[in-house]
């Protein structure tokens, strides 16, 4: 299979240390990836992420600051700024200029974990407003957080990608009528996941785009091991049998979705 875009990675991960070279460089191309928007967490890996778009023509860079890292005592955000994520949103402010960058991200809310509700909204709705101010798409993060994520799309009116959609098919109609784009990776594979089915069964196809979260949320078969780009073959496998079509259209068309957001360098 060819035509795979990975529209959310994080290949700046320890966990690709031992092999990054040798799997970007040459497996993942070979195996038919075509595209990776590699997304920041925080300042600390942003560096990272634009040095692998710097190095690797198919890769295209997404900056910004995790509502976890709010939490993370190893963080830049908490580590380096002493939570003053403004403070550290200004220092990245300048790496935005660089022409491999194509998204802000990854940003938004996460209530799953004991994180300041008021500090991560105030920091979503910043970089929200960044990404207006330099004409980006977004990619947002929304973990248990779908009234206030919500809300502030209906404010700022993004366009980009729900990473890893878990609202239901009812929103789905209307995010996806105000342009946005829906991400499905490896969590719309297992057992139980009937809400991921209802939604791309029932959204626009030109709205849906194709992403791993790697190295986290490996489709099955081959759930529990690290996940790389090349598994969205399974993913497009189990969305081609929703669709009654091929694998290979379904990578066809939600290329063309990524690239029309994120396009080619």
């Amino acid at each position: 299979m060819t035509n795979i875009f990975d529209t959310h990675a994080h290949y700046s991960s320890r966990r690709f240390d031992a092999d990054r070279a040798r799997l970007l460089g040459q497996d993942l191309p070979a195996g038919g990836v075509v595209g990776v928007l590699e997304c920041a967490t925080h300042s600390g890996d942003a560096p990272r992420v634009l040095e692998l778009a710097r190095t690797y023509p198919y890769i295209r860079a997404a900056l910004g600051i995790h509502p976890e890292s709010l939490g993370e005592e190893d963080a830049p955000t908490v580590a380096v700024y002493g939570g003053d994520w403004r403070a550290e949103l200004a220092a990245m402010r300048p790496l935005f200029e660089d022409g491999a960058v194509a998204a802000v991200g990854e940003i938004g809310l996460d209530h799953h974990w004991p994180l300041p509700a008021r500090e991560q909204y105030d920091l979503f709705e910043a970089q929200l407003k960044l990404a207006a101010e330099l004409g980006l798409p977004v990619s947002i993060h929304d973990r248990e957080a779908h009234a206030e994520v919500y809300e502030l799309i209906r404010r700022y009116k993004p366009r980009g990608v729900l990473h890893c959609y878990s609202g239901s098919a009812e929103d789905a109609a209307w995010l996806t009528d105000m342009g946005l784009c829906l991400g499905f990776g490896g969590a719309v594979t297992y057992k139980g996941a009937k809400r991921a089915a209802k939604v791309l069964a029932v959204i626009p196809h030109e709205c849906a785009v194709l992403e791993t979260d790697c190295p986290y949320m490996s489709p099955e078969p081959v759930r529990g091991a690290r996940n790389d780009s090349r598994n969205i073959a399974h993913v497009a496998r189990y969305i081609a049998e929703l669709w009654q079509t091929d694998a290979q259209c379904v990578l066809d068309l939600c290329c063309a979705n990524a690239r029309r957001l994120f396009g080619p360098r």
